[in-house]
C-alpha cells in the first residue's frame, strides 16, 4: 500500500496545504515509511508533513514533527547516508519552494523549526535552532534571521555582522539597510557593503552610480532619520519622491517621519495620498489615526478604523487605531487595546506610546515611564522623550526629568520640541522660569512656526502676570497660524483679566474651527456662568449624583 510522495509536493506546489496534511498523515503512517527499515524514507515525509502543518499556521505541531524528523534523520547508518542522498536527490520535486527541501537537508530542517519559533514569538528558541547551523550553509534568508534574532536579543554587534553580511551578498535586502541605520552604522559604511561589481557573473556593475544612485540616497535617508536628522531625512525622501512618483513605500515613510515630529496637516496629506493609490495596506496606518484624533476629525477616524478591520483585525497597527478611537469613550478599553497591540508584536513602538500616553492621562505615571522606556529601547524618538518628561514631572522627580530631557536635546540639537522639554522641566518650578522662558524662546528661533513653544511661552507669561505680552504673542501667531488651541489660550488670557467679551469670540472662533474642543467647550461653559455673575467654581446641584453614577459605571466596566 504506497502512498505517493510526490503528490504531497504537488500539493504543496499548489497551495492546498488541507489536503497535503491530511496526505501527509496516511504517508508517515504507511508501512513503506518504517521507521526501522527506512528512517530516511520516515524523516523525509515527517518533513514534508511539517511543510504542510507550517503552510496551516499550525506552528507547534510543525514544530514536534520537524524534530520527529530529525530524530529519525540522525539514525540512519552513516554508511547508507551518501547512497540514501542520491536517491533522494532523483525523488525529490523539482519545486523551487524553500518549505518542500528533503528531509535529509537538515540545516533547512532548523531553518524551518525557527521560522515556526519566530511565529510563535518565541525568539530565544528560534535563535537556538538558528545557531544549531554551520555558518558556512547558511543562505541570504538563514543570514538575515540570524540578524533579526540577535537584535532581538540585544546582541547589536552580532545583529550587526550578520545585517551587513546580507548585504554582502545582495544589496537591495530593504530590512538588512533600515535595521543597520536604526543600529547606528554610518551610511558610508553601509554604502561600503555593496557588491562594487558583478562582471564575472555577466550582470550588470553596481558601480554605475548614476542608475543605482537611488539606492545610495535611500540608504542616506534612512541614516538621517535614525539619528533624528528628520530635516536631512525628509528632503532625501521628497527628492526620491520626485523620480518614483506615486511610491506607496516612500509616501509612508515621509508621513510616518511627519507625524513623529508634529507636521499633522502633511502627514494627513500623504497619508491620505498613498491610501488613494492602494486602500489596503495597514502599514503605519496606527499613526495616522493618533494625527486624526489630534485634529478632531472622528468621522474619518471612524471610516478609517472600520476600514482596518475589515482588511485584517488580527496586525498590531488596527489594535493602537481601536485604542486611539476608544480613548475618548472609555480610558481603560482604549488601555486593553494598546496591551494587546504589544501582546500581538512585542516590538511593535506605536503600541507603547499610546500605552504609555493612558497611563499618564489616567494618572498612573510610574507605569507609563516602563511604557516610554520600552518604547525607547526599541527606537526612541521625539515622541518618547517627551513621555518620560512629563511622567516624571507628575512623579515630581525633576532631576530625572531633566536629564531625559537633556537627553533628548543631545539626540536631536535641531529639535524645536527638544529644547521646548527641558523649557518645560524649569518651568514646573518658579526659580526655573526664567530659563524656561529662553529655552521656548530659543525653541521659537529655531521653528517659529512651532506652535507648541508658543503657547508654553504665553502661558509662562500669564503666570509671571504678563498678561499683555501673552496677548500680543498669541495674536502675531494667529496671523500667520490658523489654529484652534491658539483661540482657546488667547480666550483663557482674556477671561483671567475679565475681557469676558473677547474672551468669548476666541472659545467662538476655535469651536468654529475644531467643534471638537474640549477645552474650548468648559471655557465656554465656564464663561457663561462668569457673564451671568455665578461663580464658575461653585459645585452643580447635581455633582453628587453624577460621581455616584460615575462609580456605578466603573463598577459595571469591572463586572464586564
Amino acid at each position: 500500500m504506497e502512498v505517493p510522495k510526490d503528490q504531497i509536493s504537488t500539493l504543496l506546489d499548489q497551495g492546498l496545504y488541507s489536503s497535503a496534511q491530511m496526505l501527509g498523515c496516511f504517508l508517515v503512517s504507511s508501512p513503506a515509511a518504517n521507521a526501522e527499515s527506512s528512517p530516511h524514507l520516515k524523516s523525509e515525509s515527517l518533513v514534508l508533513l511539517g511543510d504542510a502543518l507550517f503552510r496551516e499556521r499550525e506552528y507547534r505541531r510543525a514544530i514536534h514533527t520537524y524534530k520527529q524528523a530529525l530524530q529519525y534523520y540522525k539514525i540512519i547508518p552513516k554508511q547508507n547516508s551518501t547512497t540514501t542522498r542520491s536517491s533522494l536527490q532523483s525523488n525529490r520535486s523539482s519545486s523551487p519552494n524553500s518549505f518542500n527541501v528533503s528531509a535529509i537537508n537538515e540545516n533547512e530542517v532548523k531553518f524551518k523549526i525557527a521560522s515556526c519559533y519566530c511565529a510563535l514569538s518565541d525568539n530565544r528558541a528560534a535563535l537556538v535552532e538558528m545557531e544549531g547551523i554551520p555558518s558556512k550553509a547558511r543562505n541570504l534568508q538563514m543570514i538575515l534571521l540570524m540578524g533579526k534574532l540577535y537584535r532581538y536579543a540585544r546582541h547589536n554587534r552580532a545583529a550587526i555582522a550578520y545585517y551587513k553580511e546580507c548585504l554582502r551578498h545582495c544589496p537591495y535586502v530593504f530590512e538588512a539597510i533600515i535595521a543597520l541605520a536604526e543600529l547606528g552604522v554610518a551610511a558610508k559604511d553601509i554604502i561600503s557593503l555593496f557588491p562594487q561589481t558583478s562582471i564575472r557573473s555577466g550582470k550588470t556593475p553596481f558601480d554605475h552610480f548614476d542608475s543605482n544612485r537611488w539606492l545610495l540616497r535611500y540608504v542616506e535617508a534612512q541614516c538621517c532619520i535614525a539619528s533624528n536628522d528628520y530635516k536631512g531625512g525628509l528632503e532625501l525622501f521628497q527628492d526620491l519622491l520626485q523620480r518614483f512618483p506615486n511610491n506607496i513605500h516612500l509616501l509612508l515613510e515621509i508621513a510616518k517621519v511627519e507625524a513623529v515630529i508634529g507636521k499633522n496637516d502633511e502627514a494627513i496629506i500623504n497619508f491620505e495620498k498613498a491610501r488613494s493609490i492602494d486602500p489596503y495596506f495597514i502599514t503605519y496606518m496606527d499613526e495616522y489615526a493618533m494625527i486624526l484624533k489630534k485634529k478632531c476629525d472622528y468621522s474619518m477616524l471612524n471610516k478609517l478604523v472600520h476600514d482596518l478591520l475589515n482588511i485584517d483585525p488580527t496586525r498590531p497597527e488596527v489594535f493602537v487605531a481601536l485604542s486611539v478611537l476608544w480613548e475618548t469613550k472609555d480610558e481603560r478599553g482604549a488601555l486593553t487595546y494598546a496591551e494587546k497591540s504589544i501582546r500581538t508584536d512585542e516590538r511593535h513602538i506605536a503600541g507603547f506610546i499610546m500605552k504609555g500616553n493612558l497611563l499618564l492621562a489616567m494618572k498612573q505615571p510610574e507605569v507609563a515611564v516602563s511604557a516610554f522606556r520600552n518604547a525607547q529601547e526599541l527606537r526612541p524618538d521625539i515622541r518618547s522623550y517627551q513621555g518620560l518628561v512629563h511622567s516624571y514631572l507628575a512623579l515630581s522627580k525633576m532631576k530625572e526629568a531633566l536629564y531625559a530631557a537633556r537627553e533628548a536635546m543631545k539626540a536631536m540639537p535641531q529639535s524645536a520640541k527638544a529644547l521646548k522639554l527641558v523649557g518645560d522641566v524649569h518651568a514646573s518650578n518658579s526659580g526655573g522660569r526664567e530659563k524656561a522662558k529662553k529655552f521656548y524662546e530659543s525653541a521659537l528661533r529655531l521653528e517659529p512656526g512651532y506652535l507648541g513653544a508658543a503657547l508654553a511661552l504665553a502661558e509662562l507669561h500669564v503666570i509671571e502676570g504678563r498678561n499683555g505680552d501673552a496677548v500680543s504673542l498669541l495674536e502675531r501667531y494667529l496671523k500667520d497660524w490658523a489654529d484652534d488651541s491658539l483661540h482657546v489660550k488667547l480666550a483663557q488670557v482674556f477671561a483671567a483679566t475679565n475681557m469676558l467679551q473677547e474672551a468669548l469670540s476666541h472659545y467662538q472662533a476655535a469651536l468654529r474651527m475644531n467643534p471638537q474642543n474640549e477645552a474650548a467647550k468648559k471655557g465656554l461653559e465656564r464663561l457663561e456662568k462668569q457673564m451671568k455673575g455665578v461663580d464658575p467654581d461653585a459645585p452643580d446641584d447635581d455633582e453628587d449624583n453624577e460621581v455616584d453614577d460615575a462609580e456605578g459605571d466603573q463598577e459595571e466596566t469591572e463586572l464586564l
